[in-house]
């Protein structure tokens, strides 16, 4: 076939019009490569050449540290291949070898520049693949790392709730006899029943508690109820397609032993408590529930050692930074919320009563962007209703008493105290609603060094327990500060932006020079804080009230003020250097040290440290972006 007719077939040289593909053909170059013969070698120079493959398989091999060799990957006919450094001079990061006769077609670097320079689809094309396969890379340095330094057996978390479901579904109907509900769920020696209508569309779930709480022991039994008067209508379900971990943070977050598995409005299967113990022994559901069960810090405190076997379960079997971020936080704002339950009781005891106005207990920093996986110190404060003056005094009174109640008994379950005071018993982070309001103009309006460092830590509040109105209410009057007053958006780029990632010449990693540190690099202070400012700073711009940077992400390239391939290179990016960070936190955790976000460099495997570059790379693109955006001199 002529080498016009394949790239005709092939993406994105289908994009070209005729004439440019006419006048490219001269430069194209034909070329056989025998069975086990190579393209090219890891480690060998760029070739300048896009490899296109006409006939034959050839494989995608990478060599270890200790030279195990590894297939990775497969080409068929009509894939391609080397345009990860066809525009560099960089070494090829994996050998590509023919499974069987290959025959190629070449394209030069310079052609494949005239190319993007020329059509808009293609020069579009290559650079989602390339992000796609960065992605890809991340990934693999993701998933192959070994946490068998924490004694925990690697098991599949990311296994799918269709794997684990109980199917077909035993069922009733809405307009049923709960008499006859309660025969089926006797006979077949189950504890739910999922209720259909007469499409058998799923609208409510039946259980044997809802049985004794809403009939027997309200003494409301007639023979004549149906199963519409008792059943949860619109329960909480999950796609077939969900991951496990999904599966275990609803029914941690609602309180549920079963779980309805829809597709389309299709009752496929159901997944109840049981099949998550007896699937992976985490202990996440005991632990909640020791947590929940508790009724002193002491007791708090021995239950909260549940966590971290369920961190360390889910770090070995090789969860998402994402995931673990979402279960962890689930933990942690339920123990926090179970020490200011208990703490109001203990205030009720000691005769100071009630809380005497409604309040919100906030918490800030990593732990408000839902992104704490180890238990660090404490950012956290208190909103207060003030709407009644003439109960100020006493609410001062209250307050002041439950932060250091909260606070220690925070800190006895592992949450160590906050070395800049940004506590809820610093009257600084305690206060009524009004004071917020003058407090965070003054911020907004008065922005210098000091005020830009709390101002930073603030922004990511989040309501933990309480009256979650007064920090919504919050949240809304500080973006519309914010927005009549756009300026301080510049002061806090500038700031983030007076620091770089720690990547010299020649690409050469920047580690610390003191005693403690030397040859380290601080991940987070260095590298994940540019990444949070970042995002931080536009979507307050863009009045975005989510706290979580991957959710901020999500939202800047679906409102485009991120171009969809920069979010998701800056998004691989964060997920990989929280890994890395996690990974060593946990392994210092392990021989008795202090996390502390410190990392040898030297001491990762090449390709890590290649995977630690390209992160750092997007760090960069993100900060130049942010820099020319809101006018940063030097940007």
């Amino acid at each position: 076939m002529e080498k016009m007719q394949i790239l005709e077939k092939i993406a994105p040289f289908n994009l070209l019009n005729q004439n440019i593909l006419l006048e490219i053909r001269p430069k194209i170059q034909e070329k056989l490569f025998p069975k086990g013969s190579f393209f090219f070698k890891q480690g060998d120079s760029s070739l300048r050449t896009l490899f296109i493959l006409v006939d034959g398989f050839a494989e995608i091999i990478v060599h270890n540290e200790k030279g195990v060799e590894s297939v990775v990957g497969l080409r068929k006919p009509n894939d391609f291949f080397g345009e990860t450094v066809i525009l560099t001079d960089k070494q090829y990061p994996a050998s590509v070898r023919a499974v069987t006769d290959c025959s190629c077609l070449l394209l030069d670097r310079e052609t494949f520049e005239f190319l993007l320079t020329n059509s808009t689809e293609f020069s579009s094309f290559f650079s989602q693949l390339l992000t796609d396969r960065l992605r890809d890379m991340f990934a693999e340095v993701v998933v192959e790392q070994s946490y068998d330094a924490y004694g925990m057996d690697a098991t599949p978390f990311r296994k799918r709730v269709c794997d684990i479901m109980t199917s077909p579904v035993i069922t009733c109907k809405e307009d049923d006899l709960v008499t006859s509900a309660a025969r089926v769920l006797t006979k077949n020696r189950i504890s739910s029943l999922v209720v259909v209508n007469k499409h058998k569309i799923p609208v409510g779930i039946i259980t044997e508690s809802d049985l004794v709480s809403r009939i027997l022991t309200r003494g409301e039994w007639q023979p004549d109820i149906k199963v519409r008067d008792v059943m949860t209508p619109d329960p909480v379900s999950l796609p077939p397609d969900a991951f496990f971990y999904q599966a275990l943070l609803t029914m941690i977050k609602n309180q549920i032993k079963q779980l309805p598995i829809i597709e389309n409005n299709r009752l496929v299967g159901i997944v109840t408590l049981r099949d998550l113990v007896q699937s992976r022994s985490t202990g996440a559901i005991t632990t909640v529930s020791n947590i929940e069960s508790e009724t002193s810090i002491e007791g708090l405190k021995k239950a909260s050692y549940g966590i971290d076997n369920v961190l360390k379960a889910l770090i070995a079997e090789k969860a998402s930074a994402r995931e673990i971020c979402e279960v962890m936080t689930e933990f942690y704002d339920r123990l926090t919320r179970k020490v200011i339950q208990i703490s109001e009781k203990q205030l009720v005891d000691e005769g100071y009563g009630a809380p005497p106005v409604d309040y919100c207990w906030i918490t800030m920093g990593s732990s408000g962007r839902k992104e704490q996986i180890t238990r660090t110190d404490q950012d956290n404060g208190i909103i207060y209703d003030d709407s009644d003056p003439a109960k100020m005094e006493a609410a001062e009174k209250y307050f002041s008493k439950l932060a250091e109640k909260v606070v220690d008994g925070l800190h006895q379950c592992g949450f160590a105290l906050c070395k800049g005071n940004v506590m809820a018993t610093n009257p600084q982070w305690r206060k009524p609603y009004k004071q917020w309001i003058e407090t965070v103009l003054y911020w907004v309006q008065e922005p210098h060094s000091e005020m830009l460092r709390n101002f930073t830590i603030f922004l990511d509040f989040r309501p933990v327990d309480g009256a979650q109105n007064l920090a919504d209410q919050l949240r809304q009057a500080v973006i519309r500060m914010i927005q009549d007053n756009p300026i301080v958006l510049h002061f806090l780029a500038r700031d983030d932006l007076s620091h770089g990632v720690p990547l010299g010449l020649f690409k050469k990693f920047l580690t610390d020079r003191s005693e403690k540190h030397k040859g380290e690099i601080d991940i987070k202070g260095s590298a994940l804080v540019h990444i949070v400012d970042c995002i931080r700073i536009f979507a307050i711009r863009d009045g975005i009230a989510l706290t979580n940077t991957f959710d901020r992400i999500q939202e800047l390239t679906a409102n485009g003020t991120l171009p969809k391939d920069d979010a998701e290179f800056i998004e691989a990016a964060y997920e990989t250097l929280m890994t890395f960070r996690n990974r060593e936190n946990l392994r210092k955790v392990s021989i008795g040290l202090e996390p502390d976000n410190y990392l040898n460099p030297y001491k990762l495997s090449k390709r890590e440290q290649s995977v630690l570059k390209e992160a750092f790379k997007a760090i960069n693109r993100l900060q130049n972006f942010t820099g020319s955006y809101f006018r940063v001199e030097g940007f």
